[in-house]
């Protein structure tokens, strides 16, 4: 399945809007959109995966790599909005919920109001205590 990437702004907050599929041959294009943003000086990201139907391993990766990036700058972070149970089953088996903050909508995550279990820990390796 195609994947669209598009970016939008709301105040100094980047939405990165995500839909489709994003697997081993769709993240490079997400991966880039994300690293176009913190290349353009936009260090508060919000990816949106509300539209997205299936993440794998390479996605998640793309989104801890981002995620690790941002961490080190001063004001840089990066939320996820999703309510997709698979999704978020895939970020709880991982531990990601842990280490990556997701929200239930865009709206919440601009405001940095959380799903439960996620949280604004250091990043750690899946699986890795920080």
């Amino acid at each position: 399945m195609k994947l669209t990437v598009s970016t939008s702004e709301r105040d100094d907050v980047t939405i990165v809007t995500v839909s489709g599929e994003v697997d081993v041959y769709t993240a490079p294009q997400l991966r880039s959109a994300l690293e176009e943003s913190i290349a353009a000086g936009r260090t508060q990201l919000v990816v949106d995966l509300e539209d997205v139907g299936f993440l794998d391993s390479t996605g998640l990766g793309v989104l801890v790599g981002r995620l690790k990036v941002l961490k080190k700058l001063d004001d840089g972070w990066l939320r996820v909005v999703c309510t997709n149970e698979r999704i978020l089953r895939l970020f709880g088996i991982t531990g990601l919920d842990r280490v990556l903050p997701v929200h239930e909508s865009v709206d919440a995550a601009i405001e940095g109001v959380q799903v439960e279990g996620a949280s604004d820990a250091p990043v750690a390796e899946p699986g890795v205590s920080a």
